[in-house]
């Protein structure tokens, strides 16, 4: 899907991209989705560590054939920078001349240390925006903290609330914050700046703290701390409010995979259309489930006897039956039927199919939002490891063929 100019809304900025792993790459994704020309900052030197994650065909190796990396960095260019070799900050300096946006969520000592502060770049490029996405923040006592999404879970209070009551934390089993709020918040911040310095011509320093960007989506247990003195504790999938909601087996598919229902209750009315659905089962004529307060006194019982109900039921049609007479349901998808079976996505688009160089016809998540008048789109798959360097240099930064080759020689482009 394209505007019927084929233009998108972005076109015209540039992104220098100097994170890695998770945030800032992702959030750059999402301003390439829209047009944004992001030059992806890469090196021999410090290689992002996603580059040799998972998963990957069997058989692929090398820097270029991570699904999770490919899929957060289609559509940017990659640009070998070797900050560390004398000669690539005066490179670095040029490239964010030439650019709208820099992006980084390395820790505040590498900006210092290579001399890619705001007020260092403000000296090259007056109107830049600056996206800084620093865990813990540009200062403060713990500032310098490293750490991953597996870290940034359990100091915002996420892990200590995440699983079963009677046992250890688990966080959410994968770097959520990565994923969705951090980078979320910082495109967000992004588009603000962009509409700010074009009314004023002024650019601006962002500092997203990813540990207050993720703080912020725990209101519910900090407010009953400070209203109530509470410490909510771990729950499972148990609600405050609705019951029963929780997950529940059914039974398995013809070859053999799990198969689980998510159901939730949230009033009298969808208690009684789940009733309807289920007459016969003994939960239906049980006095003890007549009323919220009920159900939540006796949750055990009642998720024990539902788990009996759906364990014959095919759990997809049984969550569509559900549905259609207004209970909250759903087949538990795994990632076969999200890319597969899913027909909502699939008639949405979501997913799109492209030819990497190395990984052949690939799937990548498409933008995450529509604009109805000019949508983003997925022009190209992720770059190859230093694909663009010689592109980005003499048709970016305006170098000769000859400079090239030397700051090659050198090790700056490496």
């Amino acid at each position: 899907m394209t505007s019927p100019n084929g233009a998108r809304p972005l076109e015209g900025i540039r992104v220098a991209d100097f994170s890695w792993f998770g945030v800032g790459p992702i959030a750059a994704r999402t301003l390439a989705d829209f047009g944004a020309d992001v030059i992806r900052v890469e090196s021999e030197a410090r290689i992002d560590g996603l580059r040799h994650g998972e998963p990957i065909k069997p058989g692929k190796t090398g820097h270029n054939v991570c699904a999770y990396f490919n899929n957060f960095n289609a559509d940017k260019r990659s640009f070998l920078l070797n900050m560390s070799v004398e000669g690539s900050r005066d490179v670095a300096y040029r490239l964010i001349e030439r650019s709208d946006i820099f992006v980084s969520n390395l820790t505040p000592r590498m900006f210092e240390r290579w001399g890619l502060t705001y007020e260092e770049l403000c000296e090259v490029k007056p109107d830049i925006i600056a996206a800084y996405q620093p865990m813990l923040g540009l200062w403060g006592p713990y500032r310098d903290f490293a750490g991953f999404g597996a870290v940034l879970t359990p100091i915002t209070g996420i892990s200590h609330l995440s699983g079963d009551p009677d046992r250890m934390p688990v966080g959410v089993g994968t770097n959520f914050p990565d994923y969705v709020v951090n980078p979320g918040h910082t495109v967000v911040a992004i588009l603000a700046a962009l509409r700010h310095r074009r009314r004023t011509g002024q650019g601006q320093r962002i500092e997203l703290a990813q540990i207050e960007s993720v703080s912020a989506t725990m209101g519910p247990a900090l407010l009953d701390y400070t209203a109530n003195g509470v410490t909510q504790q771990r729950k499972g999938n148990r609600s405050s409010w609705m019951c029963p909601h929780g997950i529940f087996r059914c039974a398995d598919d013809p070859s053999s995979r799990e198969r689980w229902i998510a159901i939730a209750v949230g009033d009298d009315a969808q208690w009684e259309s789940l009733c309807a659905v289920a007459e016969g089962a003994p939960f239906t004529a049980d006095d003890r489930f007549a009323t919220l307060l009920g159900r939540r006194r006796h949750e055990d019982n009642l998720n024990a006897m539902i788990s009996d109900w759906t364990a014959s039921f095919d759990a997809a049609s049984l969550a569509i039956h559900l549905q259609s007479v207004g209970v909250a349901a759903s087949l538990v998808h795994d990632g076969e039927d999200m890319c597969e079976h899913d027909e909502h996505l699939a008639e949405r688009g979501f997913y799109e199919y492209l030819d990497h160089p190395e990984t052949d016809i690939s799937l990548y998540d498409g933008p995450i939002v529509k604009l109805h008048r000019t949508p983003g789109y997925l022009a190209s798959p992720a770059p190859l490891f230093g694909e663009h360097t010689y592109e980005v240099a003499t048709e970016v930064l305006d170098y000769t063929p000859d400079q090239v080759a030397e700051l090659t020689a050198s090790g700056v482009f490496s």
